[in-house]
């Protein structure tokens, strides 16, 4: 129905129906409604954008970590590379070290034996047999390689703590009718000495002479200081000695 047309004296004047005003609040609650939609279109998105945006602030948060843990990591990964990198090299040369380790185990033990015959003469039976169970490991199928190894080492371990050591001990000297019983002192590999249970008579080993040297009475004074000290009867003290093994001046051999 169309609204009626009155004319008035303020002029014309535009009337409408109950109908009309019925489509218009109508229209006007469809508006409001769209208008509520939207705007809570506009929160969601509000919301959803909050979330992203929390979501990118914990990402870089969690970026920075792993770069600084990153950043740690680099030098050990690269430790760790080289040392695989060793690893594959001594691998690669594996088979050669195998088939070169028996030379250079009965060189060793040669040479060990050279040493203890030409050192001071000192345990040397319980020190040649230690050579001589070295060589029979060598040749006995049943020993593994490291086994041998092991054997050799602390062999090696054992001469060499010699040279650190302040030892005396009591033991039988010379032979036959000779044989007599002495307290003898070793001051590492620098001197062997011996001394009577009287005390008046001593001597020094020589080792370019391969024989023993009388002390004087002063020496054997000093020998028997030793022996107290090695035997933790006196305190430590400097000695003065002769050493077994001869001196050679520091300018000798500039000489030539």
């Amino acid at each position: 129905m169309l609204p009626a047309l009155r004319w008035g004296c303020a002029g014309l004047v535009l009337a409408t129906t109950p109908l009309m005003g019925q489509e218009l609040l109508q229209e006007a609650g469809d508006a409001q409604r769209a208008q509520a939609e939207l705007q809570q279109r506009i929160d969601a998105a509000d919301d959803a954008s909050r979330e992203m945006l929390a979501e990118l602030r914990r990402l870089e948060a969690a970026t920075r970590r792993l770069e600084a843990r990153s950043d740690t990591l680099a030098p050990r990964l690269e430790r760790q590379a080289q040392q695989l990198d060793a690893r594959e090299a001594a691998l690669d040369t594996l088979a050669e070290t195998r088939e070169t380790l028996p030379e250079v185990e009965q060189a060793l033990t040669r040479r060990l034996g050279t040493w203890v015959e030409g050192d001071l003469p000192f345990l040397k039976e319980e020190r040649l047999a230690r050579v001589e169970g070295l060589e029979k490991g060598m040749t006995n199928p049943d020993t593994t390689t490291a086994e041998r190894l092991d054997h050799l080492l602390a062999a090696w371990r054992s001469e060499l703590d010699y040279g650190r050591e302040l030892d005396a001990w009591r033991g039988t000297l010379g032979q036959g009718e000779q044989r007599r019983e002495v307290d003898f002192l070793r001051l590492g590999r620098v001197g062997l000495y011996y001394l009577t249970a009287d005390g008046r008579e001593g001597a020094v080993w020589r080792s370019d002479a391969k024989r023993w040297q009388a002390l004087d009475e002063a020496a054997r004074v000093e020998l028997r200081h030793g022996l107290r000290m090695a035997r933790d009867q006196r305190a430590p003290e400097l000695l003065t000695l002769p050493v077994s093994h001869p001196i050679t001046p520091a300018n000798e051999g500039d000489a030539s």
